[in-house]
């Protein structure tokens, strides 16, 4: 597993782990990495067959085979006790994590994430199948912004979606890979267990989110015990990325919350 430490360089120092959606790559949280380096370690990781991460993700074992590499990443550093922060699939990641190791997640984090996949979603996953499938690697990375980001967003910032395409073309994970992290994706479903879940969390999501209907932050806010919900009118499914100030902001007060008590 390849993985990055940014910010704070102690062991003892309060240490946050981010995990990305369905693209994989660490390098996705670069407008957090800011904000979080003055007051925790930062580590972001790209997942398996994602970046400089080799290997696939095995046909069997779903979510809990991709939190599997994530411990790998717990056992190396040894970290006994740590933020957790996932986009989507990587919010399916903590979920798992802090349903089968609650020792180890001092918080959850979940952006746009849900508990069990929506119908639509399973139609927007269709339609990204069958672009690759048909149409070709080139025509699913060109449709990937749409999942993501407001239309007003990618028209003001077409030089970053240009550079983006041209980045998600030249590091695609391969057909295998990502057709399994769909797969995981769409099985994954823990609706009846997140009373187990004890560990306090922040649930992010946006009204405009193409992808996961807000709805789905809805039930993790009402089914988690211990959950806040910031639930936003604009950003996209990618709302840390479109308004990263705001974002930021909502994140860190959390977190010094959960730090004080």
């Amino acid at each position: 597993m390849h993985y990055d430490i940014h910010g704070l360089t102690s062991p003892d120092a309060p240490t946050i782990l981010l995990s990305s959606g369905l693209g994989g790559s660490g390098g996705y949280w670069a407008p957090q990495l800011p904000a979080l380096s003055e007051r925790f370690r930062v580590i972001t990781y790209d997942h398996r067959g994602c970046g400089k991460t080799g290997g696939s993700v095995p046909e069997v074992g779903g979510i809990s085979a991709m939190a599997d590499d994530v411990l790998e990443i717990v056992e190396t550093l040894k970290l006994e006790k740590f933020h957790f922060m996932g986009h989507a699939l990587g919010g399916l990641i903590g979920l798992d994590l802090a349903l089968r190791r609650p020792e180890l997640i001092e918080s959850l984090v979940l952006i746009n994430a849900w508990s069990k996949a929506d119908p639509h979603s399973g139609r927007c996953f269709d339609v990204r199948i069958a672009l690759l499938e048909n149409a070709g690697v080139e025509a699913f990375v060109k449709a990937q912004p749409l999942f993501l980001y407001p239309a007003i967003y990618m028209a003001e910032n077409s030089e970053k979606m240009a550079a983006e395409e041209a980045h998600a073309l030249a590091h695609f994970q391969g057909r295998d890979n990502i057709l399994r992290r769909i797969a995981a994706l769409r099985a994954f479903d823990i609706d009846d267990r997140l009373g187990e879940i004890q560990t306090p969390t922040l649930v992010i999501a946006t009204r405009d989110d193409l992808l996961v209907p807000y709805s789905r932050s809805l039930r993790l806010a009402e089914g988690l015990p211990n959950a806040n919900l910031v639930l936003t009118v604009a950003g996209g499914h990618a709302v840390n990325v479109t308004y990263p100030q705001t974002f930021n902001s909502a994140v860190l007060d959390f977190l010094s919350g959960v730090e004080r008590a």
